[in-house]
């Protein structure tokens, strides 16, 4: 949903205007992220390596053919965090980018900020611009301006228009889990490939009565894939350590964003 510096699917807010408060952020989550049919899905398994997970629409898989690819890796323990960047052979342009990161709130509150389209600048750096030009049920056309340091005091700015779509609940009941994704695609801009998904996952962490015991953490994963590849006037090669850079600091930011809604939302309950 994002470019790069956007690397959540299309985040940020036209101007850095004060964040809005919990309770029109639980308002605006309403309305835009109501309540969807739920699914069973009995494939996809909730902890699977980046090498064998299912890759986004559109994006190459692992079975396609790929041979000889060259792969890099980066982990944080701190956060839970892995990604994983694979250049692909015959596309010198371009890249395929996983990443996931743990986090300590349920799929409901990760789910809200990551719909919250015009609410993201206060937490999401790296965003000069983010529109929301369209949305219905389970769809939003966003308008994105990202700007990324390059080297010797060089900025790279990339403008796009992404396409949402906002996916139903699936249950994962070998697992005992559910998940909630989101896919993008960039349809104009100065990508000539930026699409991808967001995922959002987690395990019903309850005893054999159903109940959730107290003090239990949340087993909440949140994942990312982009396939992306710039005009051929921006070799990927300048890009790629920034991008995995804002990567990075983006899911980390969604993460702690999630968190601190969960927290509001504890303290508004007890």
């Amino acid at each position: 949903m994002a470019m790069p510096s956007t690397a959540s699917c299309c985040f940020a807010s036209s101007s850095p205007h004060v964040r809005p408060s919990l309770r029109l952020l639980l308002t605006h989550t309403t309305i835009t992220s109501s309540p969807a049919r739920i699914r069973l899905v009995s494939r996809n398994p909730l902890r699977r390596s980046f090498s064998s997970s299912e890759p986004a629409p559109g994006v190459a898989g692992d079975e396609g053919g790929y041979v000889d690819r060259e792969v890099e890796e980066d982990r944080d323990e701190r956060y839970g965090f892995e990604m994983e960047v694979r250049k692909l052979p015959g596309k010198k342009n371009r890249r395929l980018v996983r990443a996931r990161v743990r986090v300590g709130a349920p799929l409901q509150a990760v789910w809200a900020t990551l719909t919250d389209y015009e609410g993201l600048a206060g937490f999401i750096p790296g965003l000069s611009e983010c529109r929301l030009l369209h949305q219905d049920k389970a769809f939003a056309r966003l308008y994105q301006v990202g700007e990324q340091d390059l080297a010797l005091g060089f900025k790279f700015n990339a403008k796009g228009t992404i396409d949402c779509y906002e996916g139903e609940m699936e249950l994962l009941p070998e697992f005992r889990a559910h998940r909630r994704e989101i896919d993008f695609n960039m349809v104009d801009g100065d990508f000539k490939v930026f699409q991808g998904k967001w995922s959002v996952q987690e395990v019903d962490d309850a005893t054999e009565g159903g109940e959730i015991s107290s003090g239990q953490e949340f087993q909440t994963t949140l994942s990312y894939v982009v396939e992306l590849e710039p005009k051929l006037w921006v070799p990927v090669r300048l890009l790629e350590g920034r991008i995995c850079k804002e990567i990075k600091t983006n899911l980390i930011c969604i993460r702690e964003e999630a968190e601190r809604v969960q927290r509001l939302l504890d303290e508004d309950e007890s």
